[in-house]
């Protein structure tokens, strides 16, 4: 179903000043670095696809918690555009069957019927409709509260295309029993003239979009993770529009233990 750019706008409105409880209160990063540090990182997934018309309005709604975290979070976004909408003529081209296969096995862990777009998921144990304004504030509320350790991102250089990064986290809580380490490499900012599809016609922009999405290690309760990593680029790749983000995850997928973002410099 479309939704008219009345509605949009509308969305925007209200993300603007999402309510608190009684109390509504507008939405601004803070420059701090000490308020940075005490934030709560959280791993915000977006399932979208070009050729889906109810998705740019939750594109719209991931860029708004890319650029304006709550207080107390730190909101780490990704895009991930699945390839199931990839027909009637339009191809989405930042889609992958991977990014499906993930929703695939969100879907099964969530106990849903079958899989949807936009669907948005966070920290690996909440899903909702992806433009649902009112369902991400009350989730990213509750995740204020989430148990979360330490993880550091370091030494990222690009070498004949290769990413090279250094991840080590704290030490994996007895609750965590086992948790994958996966690394992400993801594109700034993207858009597309969609020419074909539901969404013909329109100029699309996305935010944080999935290149990369690997799992380079795991580890053990009361151990920690240490470890320099490698990932081969997509040619072409600009270093000066990729961030590089890396999680702590039960398998499944599951629960979300440690996040981290940083974006690369030329």
């Amino acid at each position: 179903m479309r939704m008219t750019v009345g509605l949009l706008t509308a969305v925007f409105l209200l993300f603007a000043t999402l309510e608190v409880g009684a109390q509504a209160r507008p939405i601004a990063p803070s420059d701090s670095s000490t308020a940075s540090a005490a934030r709560t990182p959280v791993l915000v997934e977006l399932f979208t696809a070009e050729g889906c018309s109810s998705c740019p309005p939750a594109d719209a709604l991931l860029q708004k918690l890319d650029t304006q975290p709550l207080d107390g979070l730190q909101l780490i976004v990704l895009s991930e555009h699945v390839d199931y909408w990839n027909h009637d003529g339009w191809t989405d081209p930042f889609s992958s069957h991977a990014y499906s296969q993930r929703q695939d096995d969100y879907i099964h862990g969530f106990h849903l019927a079958s899989v949807y777009t936009p669907e948005m998921v966070v920290d690996g144990t909440s899903q909702f409709v992806g433009s649902d304004v009112r369902a991400a504030q009350q989730t990213l509320e509750k995740e204020k509260s989430a148990q979360k350790i330490g993880l550091r991102l370091s030494n990222l250089h690009v070498e004949n295309g290769v990413l090279h990064a250094h991840i080590d986290t704290d030490s994996i809580p007895a609750q965590a029993h086992k948790v994958d380490v996966i690394l992400v490499v993801a594109l700034n900012r993207a858009e597309s003239q969609v020419t074909r599809g539901e969404n013909a016609g329109h100029r699309l922009t996305h935010v944080s979009v999935v290149q990369t999405l690997e799992r380079v290690g795991s580890a053990k309760t009361g151990a920690a993770f240490s470890k320099d990593v490698t990932v081969h680029l997509e040619r072409g790749a600009d270093p000066a529009n990729l961030r590089v983000i890396a999680f702590l995850q039960q398998p499944g997928p599951g629960r979300i233990w440690a996040v981290g973002e940083e974006k690369l410099t030329p």
